[in-house]
């Protein structure tokens, strides 16, 4: 039996979690469950999956993540809320399976000395981490290249001068993803690309230069990763959250759901494509400017991040264009001032500024 924790339990990916959980009942105990606006969703799950401590469910995550019952945690808030219950789950030397980009994208080397000081166990959630972790297992030879793929999102062929008028409704039409509205909106701008880029390069230690992304539009191969003989192993399959959930709860085990319609399997008796394009740089500026930034260390990715997450809920509320997007968060970074990124406060102060900043960046653009 495995006692878990969910984080963003109402979420996109908190409730497919659930949906694994349910589908596993003699493997899994529900020990907490967190989540922000969707109160009533959240007390159908309370009600449902009964934590075991009373009042567990309106504890602290970070507090929660470090009850000594826990064995693994679900961390699938959005944003910043993700890095400290991250942070003080590893320092207990608990596995976290993380589908929340942020806080690698924030403090990715902070993350690791955790994991390997703490003994915990940072376990890849979001499906192209995943897939290049479930390529790996079993070898010892050196990777030369990881390959990640992109949808390219619901504007891949439009017209760059129509961009600036798109509207939230559009953005969130993802063509073969169905997510959270952060990380769609984040798809369209290949931000979410980029922070998986950065999340690799923390997770599998591959110099930057190593990673390439590649439009592929059918979202069915989810990454590669090249060996140093030039063989190259991917990992297939409908695009699904449950699989890659799954994989990290049972890690290292694989196990086949008990319902075989939550788990789509690939059907190879139809004739199908499989398509690779070279990424537009015009069309997604974002991409670039996030890992411009981010190689510059320190705590220039924490200011990233939050000017992103500002900005994005900007626009889902009309505040600004869909192009304004990159003008917030560039602005954000190139007014930062950086300190090291070696403790919770200096990324706590360091976000706290850049969603400040943001804040002021979107009323003067507004």
């Amino acid at each position: 039996m495995r006692n878990i924790v969910v984080l963003g339990s109402t979420g996109s990916i908190g409730c497919q979690t659930l949906d694994i959980v349910r589908s596993f009942p003699d493997e899994f105990h529900v020990v907490g469950l967190a989540a922000g606006a969707n109160h009533d969703l959240f007390r159908q799950q309370i009600a449902e999956f009964r934590p075991r401590a009373p009042g567990i469910d309106f504890m602290p995550m970070e507090d929660m993540v470090c009850l000594p019952e826990v064995d693994v945690i679900m961390a699938a808030t959005t944003g910043a809320a993700g890095l400290q219950p991250t942070l003080n789950a590893l320092r207990q030397g608990k596995a976290v399976a993380l589908s929340n980009k942020e806080p690698i994208v924030m403090a990715g080397p902070l993350l690791k000395d955790y994991e390997r000081k703490y003994g915990g166990a940072i376990l890849p959630v979001d499906s192209e981490p995943s897939a290049i972790w479930q390529c790996i297992q079993g070898e010892t030879n050196e990777i030369r290249r990881l390959i990640i793929t992109a949808s390219g999102g619901p504007f891949r062929t439009m017209p760059l001068e129509e961009m600036a008028a798109v509207t939230p409704e559009q953005a969130l039409n993802h063509p073969t993803w169905q997510m959270g509205p952060k990380i769609t909106i984040d798809s369209a701008t290949l931000m979410n690309k980029a922070f998986e880029v950065i999340e690799s390069h923390w997770l599998f230690d591959v110099p930057w230069e190593n990673i390439e992304v590649v439009v592929h539009p059918q979202s069915t191969i989810h990454s590669m990763v090249e060996f140093t003989d030039g063989s190259v192993k991917a990992q297939l399959g409908p695009p699904s959250m449950r699989l890659p959930i799954q994989y990290a709860l049972f890690y290292p085990e694989r196990r086949r759901n008990p319902d075989d319609s939550l788990i789509p399997r690939l059907d190879t008796s139809i004739a199908q494509a499989l398509d690779f394009r070279p990424m537009e740089p015009e069309r997604y500026p974002c991409f670039d400017l996030a890992l411009a930034t981010t190689r510059q260390g320190k705590t220039y990715p924490t200011a990233l991040s939050a000017a992103d997450e500002v900005a994005v809920n900007a626009f889902l509320n009309g505040k600004i264009a869909f192009t304004d997007i990159y003008r917030v968060v560039e602005s954000v970074v190139n007014t930062h001032q950086p300190t090291p990124a070696e403790t919770l406060e200096a990324l706590v102060a360091a976000d706290t500024w850049a969603t400040a900043e943001a804040e002021r960046v979107v009323g003067k653009l507004g």
